[in-house]
């Protein structure tokens, strides 16, 4: 079943007198269940493609449909509803609020959506899943940028998404850490069967995924079904 369909997706922008054809007419599917990469070089389009997957902006044109519901047709409203609860977002830069600890910033997204006392249960299970539970009073700004990151996929999934989507997630961590974010986003992925998007430049990180989506000028030009990495 394609958790998200994109069917002829454009999103063009204006630069002074100058259009920037950002994403140029993608048509692809991702199932439930799949863990993907997008490569591409700068300016290739990958962080737009995954910003109107996880209904972050709109489409100049083109459809997108998450679990099969038509996003064109929302109003904003609902569009940030389905986000909240359907999709998790964990960025390079890890996006956490240095003044409140990690238990809280985990805790954030379900000031706006779901239980709040099942919310604090799940985030002290995800803290401890990750190896954190030592840590669950400290500032955001007391942490490692491992620790950060592990801190951001928690907050990530705090909701339980269907859908978890990474923008140059191992970008600021060394080797090590990279290594166990992607040994986590694998785990999560088959074991709780969470669909992974991740958009890297890292083509060892890609090569550990199930499937690779190369893309050029905004468009797709590779589509590859296996566990390898293709020249950028």
């Amino acid at each position: 079943m394609a958790l998200i369909e994109l069917t002829e997706l454009v999103k063009h922008y204006r630069q002074g007198k100058n259009t920037v054809r950002a994403i140029d007419g993608v048509t692809l599917g991702i199932n439930a269940g799949e863990f993907v990469s997008v490569v591409g070089r700068s300016g290739s389009g990958k962080t737009t493609m995954l910003d109107l997957c996880g209904l972050l902006m709109r489409p100049t044109s083109g459809r997108i449909r998450i679990e099969g519901v038509d996003t064109s047709e929302l109003s904003d409203g609902r569009r940030a509803e389905l986000r909240g609860n359907r999709i998790g977002f964990v960025f390079q830069e890890y996006n956490l609020l240095p003044t409140l600890n990690v238990v809280e910033n985990v805790e954030l997204p379900l000031r706006y959506t779901g239980d709040r006392a099942a919310g604090r249960k799940r985030s002290l299970e995800l803290l401890e899943a990750i190896g954190l539970s030592d840590k669950l009073r400290a500032r955001a700004d007391e942490l490692s940028g491992g620790q950060q990151q592990r801190v951001a996929i928690a907050r990530a999934l705090v909701n339980r998404p269907a859908l978890l989507l990474a923008d140059e997630p191992t970008g600021a961590l060394d080797t090590e850490t990279a290594s166990e974010f992607v040994s986590l986003m694998r785990s999560l992925n088959e074991e709780e069967g969470l669909t992974v998007v991740i958009v890297t430049h890292d083509l060892e990180l890609a090569a550990q995924t199930d499937r690779v989506i190369k893309l050029r000028d905004g468009h797709v030009v590779e589509d590859a079904r296996a566990r390898v990495a293709i020249a950028v």
